[in-house]
């Protein structure tokens, strides 16, 4: 559907459609168009103009969510626009922003932010080539790197010493590079352009390099902290992170998994779980926690019970809760204020049914994402299931894939989930008719892909259908069969790949000394 452009942002599109014109004229332009020349240009992958409309930016701030955002003169959100092409420019115009001495403006930029571009799936920029939130980190890293070592050769005006722009980022670390973001963090003080980490996620990063290299971010700035894949962090780890870093302002924090294990409990873990309950109740602004694949039985009380702020988004998918676990979520403060929770990997209908409609009721009123994948939801249960759902109007996303749910039961599912007004996505599981018989729940990674293929399109045909016919064509139905989409994931699966190999190389090491020992 086309989205209607004002006469002005016409008028900007034809003026930047020329980019040796555009560029000679910039000098003549007022201040308050440079946002609009800005956004035409994005649109159109202006990559020469965009350079320089950030190098002689007039205004005191540049913040990328707010200028490619649904505006007046275009309503249209470029900011999932991840373009490599306008990335680029961006950021080595705001690099010639500094270098440059004739600029016709003042120099009165002081912030720049970043943090609102959204790496997404599907891109719509003409180049297909996208640069994504490591890609980001390393570049600006490089760009403030270069900035220090020409200050220190070059004759420069004085007045670019003076010069100062804070620029809000979300970092992105792993090993490959590491070096490079420690560097440009250590040289941060030399720099015109201040590296401001606002989140900071780490993958394939030894324990030893996460630590340093957290505390160069300034955890005190630090809003959101994720510590995904292969940082083996474990909750003594935590705790020591926890008693010598503050974070005042984190409103978000991921665990990678394996954090928690409270088979292997001793007194002394007990009291390190209390106290790092109480170090999460410190930050009084935490309101989204991802403790995935930690095993957690009969101690999500005593985590979360110290939060002076009510959670918005909880994820304990795969956490071995128990009933007292989903008591304390049921009636805890934190029910009411839930927009995103996942508690895939627990079989629901099995273990605690009327504990975990309680706590949907509590939460329908906000609730805007629910994850129930592999919960053994049955043809049986759907009707409670959609009776639970019924009140959730603000629901946008619905995911369930690893149930073994009939194509019959979708096709009634799928009738009733039309009439969730707000409803944007769905993720939803491979018929079980699909599969061999005698298949079993949760479905191994091996035997995932061994279902009819045809049936299954047909199958999705239908369900699209349903959708069609109630005019919800707004809603994305879909069955990711190893996971939904992770942007930070997809952009160093390379890296990640290359890290699980030399793991399970090193562990096969060991085994063989051992055995060798032993022999």
């Amino acid at each position: 559907r086309a989205t209607m452009k004002s006469l002005r942002f016409l008028s900007a599109e034809v003026f930047v459609s020329n980019a040796e014109f555009a560029r000679k004229s910039l000098s003549t332009v007022a201040h308050n168009l440079f946002p609009l020349l800005f956004k035409a240009s994005y649109l159109l992958e202006k990559g020469e103009v965009i350079h320089d409309l950030v190098e002689n930016w007039p205004l005191v701030d540049f913040n990328m969510g707010k200028l490619l955002g649904a505006t007046v003169d275009y309503q249209e959100d470029l900011s999932r626009r991840t373009c490599s092409v306008c990335l680029e420019s961006c950021l080595t115009g705001l690099r010639d922003y500094v270098l440059n001495n004739f600029s016709p403006y003042m120099k009165r930029l002081k912030v720049v932010d970043l943090t609102g571009i959204k790496d997404v799936e599907v891109q719509f920029c003409d180049c297909k080539k996208t640069m994504g939130r490591w890609a980001r980190t390393q570049l600006l890293s490089k760009l403030c790197l270069d900035l220090v070592v020409y200050l220190q050769q070059a004759q420069c005006n004085p007045g670019t010493f003076e010069i100062s722009i804070d620029v809000l980022i979300d970092l992105f670390v792993t090993e490959r590079n590491y070096e490079l973001v420690v560097e440009a963090l250590l040289k941060k003080c030399c720099c015109p352009l201040k590296i401001c980490c606002v989140a900071f996620r780490s993958d394939n990063l030894t324990l030893q390099k996460f630590f340093y290299i957290i505390k160069l971010t300034d955890p005190s700035l630090l809003r959101k902290l994720e510590i995904v894949h292969n940082v083996r962090l474990e909750m003594e780890h935590l705790e020591i992170l926890f008693n010598s870093i503050h974070f005042p302002l984190l409103m978000s924090l991921t665990l990678p998994a394996r954090t928690f294990n409270v088979q292997r409990f001793t007194a002394r873990d007990e009291q390190m779980l209390t106290n790092i309950g109480e170090k999460m109740g410190e930050m009084t602004q935490l309101t989204e926690l991802c403790m995935s694949f930690s095993i957690l039985t009969g101690r999500i009380q005593k985590l979360l019970s110290p939060l002076k702020s009510p959670l918005k988004m909880l994820d304990v998918s795969n956490c071995s809760l128990n009933h007292a676990d989903m008591a304390y979520l049921a009636n805890s403060f934190h029910a009411n204020h839930l927009e995103a929770l996942d508690l895939s990997g627990h079989d629901i209908p099995e273990l605690y049914p009327s504990t975990f409609f309680k706590l949907l009721s509590h939460s329908s009123s906000v609730l805007r994402s629910l994850t129930l994948e592999d919960c053994n939801i049955q043809d049986t249960h759907v009707n409670m299931l959609i009776l639970g759902l019924s009140p959730c109007q603000k629901l946008h996303e619905f995911k369930f894939v690893g149930n073994p749910l009939s194509s019959q039961a979708l096709k009634h599912l799928f009738t009733f989930l039309c009439e969730l007004p707000m409803l944007k996505n769905v993720e939803f599981p491979v018929p079980r008719d699909c599969y061999p018989i005698g298949i079993t729940y949760p479905i191994d990674d091996a035997s995932v892909c061994r279902f009819d293929h045809q049936k299954y399109e047909s199958v999705a045909e239908e369900l699209n259908l349903i959708l069609l016919q109630a005019n919800r064509e707004d809603v994305k139905a879909s069955t990711p069969l190893f996971g939904s989409y992770d942007a930070a994931v997809q952009e160093t699966n390379n890296e990640l790949g290359a890290y699980l190999i030399k793991s399970f190389k090193e562990t096969l090491e060991k085994f063989s000394i051992s055995f060798n020992k032993m022999s």
